[in-house]
């Protein structure tokens, strides 16, 4: 079978060589589309854990990947919740340990995330409309760091499709987004941005 590719030629480094860098994340504004800062888990792998998988094991899962964020997936593939880097580096495990007489290490995905339940999503028909400054509104509104889209207008089964993540939208506007979470509206976000 191998005897039907043949090798590649080969040329030796001189002069001066770079080494190519990772197209950074295109920049966008409060008004871009919405779409420009979602992830887009039709074109990208989620990142995903099971429920009984450790909070020790989904906090190395996460620093590996590079992300703040695990889809929590149950065996049959059907979404179970979500655990956040927030669920696991905040005093939420130590109550946990407190309450429930338990060691670090014996504290499962299915203890700390936010399960399905109590979960929102945002219809990717609602997002295909909207601009930046809808999603950072959302996510201030909700007090949350990440929001997901979901696609009802798939065959079968409703699917999530995209994940919001206000460090991905931070990294595309190329600024820091003040936590203030009074600002609920657009205008209010912008008038924060100009006065810092």
């Amino acid at each position: 079978m191998m005897n039907e590719y043949k090798s590649l030629s080969v040329q030796y480094l001189t002069g001066t060589v770079q080494i190519s860098k990772p197209v950074a994340p295109n920049l966008v504004a409060f008004d871009s589309p919405a779409l420009e800062v979602m992830t887009d888990l039709r074109q990208i792998q989620a990142a995903v854990i099971a429920p009984s998988a450790t909070m020790e094991v989904a906090n190395t899962y996460m620093m590996q990947r590079g992300v703040r964020t695990l889809l929590v997936m149950n065996d049959d593939n059907s979404l179970a919740g979500i655990i956040t880097a927030t669920d696991i580096l905040s005093e939420k495990p130590m109550r946990f340990i407190q309450e429930r007489g338990v060691k670090h290490s014996e504290i499962l995905v299915m203890d700390m995330m936010t399960p399905l339940d109590k979960l929102e999503a945002i219809p990717l028909e609602e997002v295909s409309h909207a601009r930046v400054g809808n999603i950072v509104a959302s996510l201030r509104e909700s007090g949350r760091l990440h929001a997901l889209v979901i696609d009802e207008n798939t065959i079968g089964l409703p699917r999530i499709c995209g994940i919001f993540s206000w460090t991905q939208i931070e990294k595309q506007l190329g600024t820091v987004i003040p936590p203030n979470n009074v600002a609920k509206s657009f205008a209010e976000i912008e008038s924060t941005l100009i006065a810092s």
